[in-house]
């Protein structure tokens, strides 16, 4: 019994190790041709459009690792090429669930799906055709600022982030307040705060704080999405001034940080 506990342990682990190592060839290589892209949350008019590459999803391989279980299978082919199926279920059950296919030559991504906990679409990208070699590309993502989450729940008391979520960037918003990222490693999600709200619609929750307003938006149940700001009791963001990322879109109008009072 242990030998085989010790095996499927093995098992697991090589699973994850060969999708991170695929995840990371997509930072240096990346598929070129046409993706048929589908995205059914949040609803749009025209939900399916054609696209050269795949739209790039910021995984995050320690977050990952540590939220999602992993199990692979032959996959069906993509675009005439054999893939290598992987599953991610996360820990969270209520998260969204993803889909990769990998090209078993090139292991890289040619296709993804997101879906709901109970198997509904989210959102689905898949070449329909590729080309006969990728692209060399240089990609990375900025490590999140040590404290920032400290700093988060300071500004923001009685915020309850879904397990496994973290932040990961600051930025100001040129109507004002702040948006934040947030990521279980594959999902992500922002974190809005602003003098104005915004109207109900799925995936979207909005609680008046004191003068202002915060949002939740990401693919959660909505009642996961209104527990988490149910208890925020004032709104104080001057300790996240030292996080915000500020590029040439939002330089000259970053807003005037100040304790808003509940």
């Amino acid at each position: 019994m242990l030998g085989l506990l010790a095996l499927s342990g093995m098992a697991g682990a090589s699973d994850m190790d060969d999708l991170l190592s695929a995840l990371k060839q997509a930072q240096r290589l990346e598929a070129r041709g046409v993706v048929e892209v589908t995205v059914l949350f949040p609803p749009r008019e025209l939900p399916t459009k054609s696209a050269k590459a795949l739209p790039r999803v910021p995984f995050r391989p320690g977050l990952l690792a540590r939220n999602f279980g992993v199990s692979r299978a032959t996959g069906e082919a993509v675009a005439g090429r054999p893939t290598t199926r992987f599953e991610l279920t996360p820990n969270n059950t209520q998260a969204a669930h993803w889909t990769l296919w990998i090209d078993q030559e090139w292991n890289i991504p040619l296709g993804y799906q997101e879906s709901f906990p109970d198997g509904t679409l989210a959102r689905r990208a898949v070449f329909q055709k590729v080309n006969t070699q990728p692209a060399r590309i240089q990609v990375s993502l900025p490590t999140p600022p040590e404290g920032l989450r400290a700093a988060l729940l300071s500004a923001l008391p009685g915020l309850r982030l879904s397990a496994g979520v973290q932040p990961t960037a600051v930025r100001s918003r040129p109507n004002g307040g702040l948006e934040i990222s947030l990521t279980d490693g594959v999902n992500v999600f922002a974190l809005v705060t602003s003098p104005r709200g915004v109207r109900s619609a799925p995936g979207i929750a909005s609680r008046r704080v004191g003068t202002g307003f915060v949002w939740l938006v990401g693919n959660l149940p909505q009642s996961v999405l209104d527990q988490a700001l149910a208890k925020v009791s004032r709104v104080n963001t001057a300790g996240l001034g030292t996080f915000l990322k500020v590029d040439a879109s939002n330089a000259q109008n970053t807003p005037t940080l100040h304790k808003e009072t509940p």
